[in-house]
């Protein structure tokens, strides 16, 4: 029997949450796709009357989550850090790189350097939710609950995670291809979420083609291509690709009654200086093959646009700019997204993804861990599970192997709580 699954099933949904304006910026009653929020509300209330303690599963079926759009207040941006190219922590923007806009039909080579000028982190290393972690403990005072005297919490936020975790379960609903595990730990009022690397993942890693760790490689030269150290220079091309570099947002925000701490990889922000302040003037980069058919359009804006939506709505990214490759890796065409159009772009696809069901199963996935994750303590995980046309499963687990917490931050945590306490001389 697979031990990370529960053998009772249940149904569960919370009450719907009123979003303020939908993509095309009626309100929800000007909509006529969207239900009434009291309609809903009912509905979700009676499905709770049926004895919610034994819901041991959450289920992933899309039409559950046709619903209102939840409120998900605009991310703030509280702070920042950096990885060099050894992989260290610095808590400030040394790594920010600045957008230069390449022409439409570039002709970049993404293959040049691959073999020659290419260093690659080794992602057999799990970094779990360490970067993150340190940056808490070096910005406590931005993020200490008001009144923290009075609180058992030691942060402010309901949950802490990498945004690529969040971005997993908004497209939950509509991938086929590949699960997940996601290890929780409540500790001093807070859920942390982690990632664990599946079997499959595991094996689909130790077991990639040449080709394929090549094609991964392009995305990062793409970047090389169209970044510069800061307003004034130029890209270099010429230059070594580094993938254990990184510039990392943190970010503030609401899902519903959620409250969202997390950090996620930004690759560049607009030289402009006159751009909006973060997040709104960070731009993604992406590579993709071009689309010469009307099917290979269909499955782009059925699959992949779906994810890059998500992972740069998630921090308040507003744009994606993708390098269109051909199959020898040369960039033919360039084209910027704006992620507020995607929704558009793709209402005419038949059967697509829908925003709305991608943010209400991730605002219902956390209120069930909120219901579920009940032991407050570092040495306790919930590891959830999820394979493709399966419900959402949990197993919970005392000092094993899943436990991510690192006694370093434990320890900073509780000697910061403990010391609000103590008298003053």
């Amino acid at each position: 029997m697979d031990p990370h699954r529960s053998s009772i099933s249940c149904h569960s949904h919370q009450s719907s949450y009123k979003r303020q304006r939908d993509d095309s910026g009626r309100s929800p009653r000007e909509n006529k796709h969207f239900r009434t929020n009291t309609q809903h509300q009912y509905r979700s209330e009676s499905a709770l009357g049926q004895n919610p303690l034994s819901c041991r599963t959450l289920s992933t079926r899309r039409e559950l989550y046709e619903r209102d759009f939840p409120v998900y207040k605009q991310p703030v941006e509280v702070g920042c850090f950096s990885l060099d190219s050894e992989r260290r922590f610095f808590n400030d923007s040394r790594q920010m790189r600045y957008y230069v806009e390449p022409d439409r039909n570039p002709n970049f080579n993404l293959r040049d350097g691959y073999r020659d000028r290419f260093i690659k982190r080794d992602d057999s290393v799990k970094e779990r939710l360490d970067h993150i972690l340190r940056w808490i403990v070096a910005n406590k005072s931005k993020i200490n609950p008001t009144g923290a005297a009075a609180s058992p919490r030691a942060l402010d936020v309901d949950f802490v995670t990498w945004r690529g975790h969040l971005t997993k379960l908004l497209t939950t609903p509509y991938e086929t291809r590949e699960g997940w595990l996601l290890a929780v730990t409540r500790f001093r009022g807070t859920f942390y979420i982690s990632e664990v690397e599946t079997e499959a993942a595991r094996r689909e890693r130790e077991n990639r083609t040449e080709r394929h760790e090549e094609m991964m490689y392009w995305g990062y030269k793409f970047e090389q291509y169209t970044c510069a150290d800061n307003t004034h220079s130029l890209p270099d091309p010429g230059g070594v690709v580094n993938t254990n570099e990184a510039f990392c947002t943190v970010v503030q925000t609401r899902l519903a009654d959620h409250r969202l701490l997390f950090s996620g990889e930004v690759d560049c922000r607009d030289k402009d200086p006159k751009a909006p302040a973060a997040p709104a003037c960070y731009v993604e980069l992406k590579t993709s093959a071009e689309i010469c058919t009307p099917k290979q359009r269909s499955n782009f804006h059925r699959f992949k646009l779906l994810k890059w939506w998500a992972q740069s709505f998630l921090p308040g990214v507003p744009r994606v700019v993708a390098g269109f490759r051909d199959q020898e890796g040369v960039v033919v065409s360039v084209e910027t997204f704006h992620i507020s159009k995607i929704s558009h772009l793709i209402k005419n696809e038949y059967n697509c993804w829908k925003p709305t069901v991608c943010m209400n199963f991730c605002c219902d996935f956390l209120s069930f861990v909120k219901r579920v994750v009940t032991e407050d303590s570092p040495r306790v995980v919930y590891l959830f599970s999820w394979d493709p046309y399966k419900d959402v499963t949990y197993s919970a687990h005392r000092d094993s192997q899943y436990c991510f917490l690192p006694h370093w931050y434990v320890e900073e945590m509780t000697r910061s709580e403990d010391s609000q306490y103590e008298p003053k001389a």
